[in-house]
């Protein structure tokens, strides 16, 4: 029995060691966008990770980077009379009308009314609160976030309490979730469809050597299966991200770049159940980079 034990330990050392040498040794198709920032993007087309297909595409820039500005934009938050019904946006859209140079969607949202659904606090203004529905628990995508204080990203492991947020003093707070890692650890995510399923995902990771991921994973098709949250963690932890935090995805998921076709949609979007560029979901929320 005891060999028995052993003899699968070992084996699933070796996968997972296996999964992670795949992603380290992959050759990245890469675009320059700046300073210190790049575009990466690699598609495994023969089932080679995690026995399946998946197109990748990466936004990486420093840190320190005092070229480039970071924010979240909220669709509410852009409107000149804030009288009006909350409404929702492509991804895409919001990030022209900013003039931004790339942008992510980010926090999960009411697709009937519009709003994020979690607290979302943009340069001092508070645009949502959580909205809750069961006091005694609070949903898993709010008690983890992502701040931007002083133009620096970081990602943050928050507390079941409601109400914790509140206690936060940065000038751009997204809370959002599950959190993947956290100081290099993969966090115990619970076995739900949302988590253990494989959907499009998109998610914001901090690296050892200080650098921001924004990664997108295509998913809902034959060319790109899509991940469960344990397989996105092993992908940001073998990109060698610290922190990591999950955002909104399935159809939701979305990356764009100025100066792309396609609009600037360089995945592929699910929501038209096509693998092509055109099948964005309105959001109410991202996450952008500008030159400054």
């Amino acid at each position: 029995m005891k060999k028995l034990f052993f003899f699968v330990l070992i084996s699933h050392f070796c996968i997972a060691q296996d999964e992670a040498s795949i992603i380290k040794n992959v050759t990245w198709e890469t675009t320059k966008l700046g300073k210190k920032f790049y575009w990466k993007r690699t598609h495994f087309k023969q089932k080679e990770l995690f026995n399946a297909n998946q197109s990748i595409n990466i936004l990486e820039i420093s840190l320190n980077n005092k070229k480039v500005k970071f924010g979240f934009a909220s669709v509410d938050s852009m409107k000149s009379n804030p009288q009006i019904k909350r409404s929702l946006q492509k991804t895409s859209k919001i990030a022209i009308d900013l003039d931004a140079i790339a942008a992510v969607n980010a926090g999960f949202f009411d697709m009937k009314n519009g709003g994020a659904v979690d607290f979302l606090k943009i340069e001092g203004k508070i645009v949502d609160t959580t909205r809750l529905s069961n006091v005694a628990r609070l949903p898993f995508h709010s008690i983890s976030g992502v701040i931007i204080d002083n133009n620096k990203v970081s990602i943050i492991k928050g507390e079941q309490r409601v109400g914790w947020e509140k206690n936060l003093t940065q000038e751009n707070i997204l809370l959002t979730g599950p959190l993947l890692l956290y100081n290099g650890v993969m966090e115990e995510l619970a076995k739900t469809p949302f988590n253990d399923n494989r959907h499009p995902r998109t998610c914001a990771c901090v690296t050892n050597d200080k650098k921001l991921l924004l990664i997108t994973v295509d998913g809902r098709s034959a060319e790109s299966f899509g991940m469960t949250l344990t397989e996105l963690s092993k992908l940001a932890k073998a990109l060698n991200c610290k922190d990591a935090i999950n955002f909104d995805g399935g159809g939701s998921t979305t990356m764009y770049i100025k100066g792309q076709p396609e609009s600037g949609v360089v995945n592929y979007p699910s929501d038209n159940k096509l693998f092509d560029h055109a099948g964005e979901r309105p959001v109410s929320n991202i996450f952008y980079i500008k030159l400054r």
